[in-house]
């Protein structure tokens, strides 16, 4: 409700000055930031969700306002709270639409913090669908290159799954008894036993919209232009906040209300994740276009979240520790992925505001200019390819710890998918900042203090 009245001032204020909507903005978006601190303090980790606020929407239908918080949505929700308010407060080119542009950045947070919030199925569904207007007007309207058409390509790629989710939603609502949305329930009903046609379809549906969401190989086409053409700030949410909406869903859904399900395709699931894990690092790569570079790391990463969660829903007997650490690797995975990729992004901006290019054949020396900057991107890369003591490293540790116990040859293939990652990260590193410095970059700029402080 507060994201609503905020973005209804934002258009309101559209001729008004850039910099005061921006500033405005910024301090909307920090409540619900404020909010989500005041959720920790209250958080008792009993294993259940907690804080549950619940309006009745639609009864004949089963259908509420129900939103929530537990250990797995609370972390994504304050992970996406903070990634909102950087986002909003980055510099940017507004084409001169500051009003729109921050009116859509604070809707999409509100719908982003509402559909990890939901506990209700068909108000998770909204939340999903809202989401994709969002980034889509902001692909479209304020990011260059080919940004209309990759805009397109985006919404027709996530709607298409979108509808596949929407067919899975009211097939498990039809199968529980009594027929309701409350997610609480449906994980106490489990309603589809895992054997039968009608669960398995029930399945694929969820899969579908998922799987494209975040993305797994084969479904990631529409991401490296979506990365490439969005603006800085939109291509952070987009990796940073879009794409934990699938693996959220997998595990909220699928893993609670469908585990048999879940595990009869765990195995199937694994290998897509590792395929995923070596076609995006290795595709990442071949890449000369920074940015394009830092999308395909995206599609690497969430593989290996895929794995962890393909781990944790395999049933072994005595290998429930195993699991449970994979899980855990793969919620922290998620949220230390959409900070450090969010941070890239942020930087790949940058760049491309000071030198109107991505590739990074044009760069180089910028070591000596610019100290903050690199700084700050051998921070986000070191940590992106996983260095000890930073995120990466433990939610990778963690995933691969567990997938050893479970499915070892698949934690081994996965492995080769980490050594690709630090070399390309490497090789990103030396073409920017290392060698002699173009003389047309004699002049270049370093990072801002707002660009650093965020």
């Amino acid at each position: 409700m507060l994201h609503a009245s905020g973005s209804s001032r934002g258009e309101a204020g559209r001729q008004a000055h850039e910099r005061r909507l921006q500033i405005a903005a910024t301090v909307v978006a920090a409540v619900p930031l404020l909010l989500m601190a005041v959720a920790w303090l209250r958080f008792q980790a009993r294993g259940g969700f907690e804080q549950v606020e619940a309006v009745s929407w639609i009864p004949t239908l089963g259908i509420a306002y129900r939103v929530g918080v537990d250990g797995l949505s609370l972390p994504l929700a304050s992970m996406t709270a903070l990634l909102f308010v950087v986002a909003i407060a980055y510099p940017v080119d507004l084409k001169g639409r500051a009003g729109p542009y921050f009116a859509l950045m604070l809707f999409l947070m509100g719908v982003s913090l509402g559909l990890f919030l939901a506990l209700d199925l068909f108000l998770f569904f909204v939340f999903w669908d809202l989401s994709l207007v969002g980034m889509y007007f902001l692909i479209g309207a304020w990011g260059h290159g080919n940004a209309q058409r990759s805009a397109l390509k985006f919404f027709v790629y996530t709607f298409a799954g979108s509808l596949a989710l929407l067919l899975a939603i009211l097939g498990i609502y039809l199968a529980s008894e009594p027929r309701t949305f409350d997610m609480a329930e449906l994980i106490r009903q489990q309603p589809l036993p895992a054997a039968g046609l009608y669960a398995t379809l029930v399945f694929l549906g969820f899969f579908i919209g998922f799987a494209i969401k975040t993305p797994l190989v084969p479904f990631h086409t529409w991401l490296p232009p979506a990365h490439v053409d969005a603006p800085g700030p939109a291509s952070a949410i987009l990796a940073g906040v879009l794409l934990k909406m699938g693996t959220y869903g997998f595990v909220r859904i699928l893993m609670a209300m469908m585990p048999e399900t879940f595990d009869r395709f765990a195995l199937p699931l694994g290998i897509l994740a590792v395929v995923s894990i070596l076609y995006g690092s290795l595709v990442a790569l071949a890449q000369s276009n920074v940015k394009r570079l830092v999308a395909y790391t995206s599609v690497n990463h969430m593989g290996y979240v895929m794995l962890g969660l393909a781990v944790a829903g395999t049933s072994i007997l005595g290998a429930e520790e195993a699991r449970a650490i994979a899980l855990t690797g793969a919620t922290v995975e998620m949220v230390a992925h959409g900070l450090i990729t969010g941070a890239l992004f942020l930087i790949s901006g940058s760049l491309l505001a000071r030198t109107n290019t991505y590739e990074m054949d044009e760069y180089g020396g910028l070591a000596g200019r610019a100290r903050a900057l690199t700084g700050l991107t051998v921070v986000a890369a070191f940590a992106s390819l996983g260095l000890p003591a930073l995120a990466g490293f433990v939610a990778e540790f963690q995933i691969f710890a567990g997938a050893v116990a479970v499915y070892p040859w698949l934690a081994g293939i996965g492995l080769v998918g980490i050594v690709i990652t630090a070399a390309l990260f490497l090789r990103m590193l030396q073409k920017l900042f290392l060698g002699p410095l173009p003389v047309r970059w004699a002049h270049f700029q370093d990072l801002g203090r707002v660009e650093i402080a965020a």
